[in-house]
């Protein structure tokens, strides 16, 4: 029968060991699953830490959220500010990764689109999937915010600089709604700065 002393020391030992092997095959690690409408985020921290994760967990989502909505958020602004939050907690060696169905380290936005301005190669009510980036060549089709005619999907005709000249690709004569107002379709074309793109629709 094993004395008190014995039990104790197995005790901690058995502790040691659990910290141990955390420490060395998981450490703090940060986990964000971005699939273009929801976010989620999973933590792996030291049970010493006294993190409330689900506080944290919350506060990256929502800083996520609002950086692949931003125009001018980025992979990299979405990677130091999470890490920021981290800090924030305690946590200043924290593993972070980034997965997406477009791969690791890419932000991805559905988008719905509306009208048929882009007809035959997107159709009305289609969902597509944006990459967003700031990285477009002429013949890429993005989404973009434009002052003119709101949040539009159009096709890259010419890039002078920082302005972008968007186009459609139907040419027949018809008319669509664009946040509440009509407007012809045909021979639509507008410029907007770099950046107001989103990114670049995968097809």
């Amino acid at each position: 029968m094993a004395s008190k002393g014995t039990l104790a020391v197995g005790i901690i030992i058995l502790i040691l060991f659990v910290a141990g092997g955390y420490f060395l095959f998981a450490g703090d690690s940060v986990t964000v699953n971005i699939d273009g409408e929801n976010v989620t985020s999973q933590t792996i921290i030291s049970p010493f830490a006294g993190v409330d994760t689900n506080q944290l967990n919350q506060e990256i989502c929502n800083y996520t959220m609002q950086t692949i909505h931003s125009p001018d958020g980025d992979i990299t602004s979405l990677k130091q500010g999470i890490l920021r939050i981290c800090l924030a907690h305690g946590l200043n060696n924290v593993k972070l990764t980034v997965n997406t169905p477009l791969g690791k380290d890419k932000i991805p936005l559905i988008f719905h689109v509306e009208g048929s301005s882009m007809y035959p190669t997107l159709n009305d009510g289609q969902t597509i999937t944006v990459l967003k980036t700031k990285s477009i060549q002429v013949g890429n089709i993005v989404v973009a915010n434009s002052t003119e005619y709101g949040t539009i999907v159009k096709r890259v005709s010419e890039i002078n600089g920082d302005r972008v000249h968007l186009t459609s690709d139907n040419t027949n004569v018809e008319y669509e709604n664009i946040n509440g107002t009509m407007h012809q379709t045909k021979g639509i074309d507008t410029w907007v700065n770099t950046n107001d793109i989103y990114g670049v629709v995968q097809i």
